[in-house]
């Protein structure tokens, strides 16, 4: 069902617009709004350059596959499972670098300093001073660097 290309491809999730968490209904009524924005038939009447029917003709059999695949719940657990495994093997959602201090930003929110780092995927990593203190590190701040010190653990 999948094609392991280099470039991500759209999901059945990204074609009928919900989360990959949706319900039976939630999927259902985005599928019918779907149907009737990219029916063929809503286009014979209109004069519209042959490629642009292409491509809704086409955006409407993705929509009718999405469906297909998506409303039915044996498959969509098949999909599910490919598409996660699909991830994996592009690398999305594991850790494929090792990110060091000096690769991470400062953000000083009053209180609580904030390490984040910006990953190629779009989203960021962080971590709050608060939280590395629960690990045992104070975060220092001294201008634009930080620096972690190990906090001694006093033994009872």
């Amino acid at each position: 069902m999948l094609r392991h290309k280099n470039s991500v491809e759209e999901s059945h999730y990204d074609i009928l617009s919900v989360k990959e968490d949706a319900t039976y209904e939630e999927i259902r009524t985005s599928y019918r709004v779907a149907i009737l924005n990219y029916h063929p038939d809503k286009l014979q009447n209109t004069r519209q350059m042959s490629h642009v029917l292409n491509e809704v003709q086409d955006r409407f059999l993705k929509i009718q596959k999405a469906w297909e695949i998506l409303g039915n719940s044996k498959l969509r657990a098949v999909y599910d499972s490919e598409l996660r495994a699909s991830r994996k093997d592009r690398g999305d959602g594991v850790a494929a670098e090792d990110v060091s201090l000096e690769d991470m930003e400062i953000e000083d929110g009053g209180e609580v300093l904030e390490l984040f780092y910006q990953c190629r995927c779009g989203d960021y990593f962080s971590v709050d001073s608060l939280e590395l203190g629960k690990m045992g590190y104070t975060l220092l701040r001294d201008e634009n660097k930080g620096t972690l010190e190990s906090t001694p653990t006093s033994w009872a």
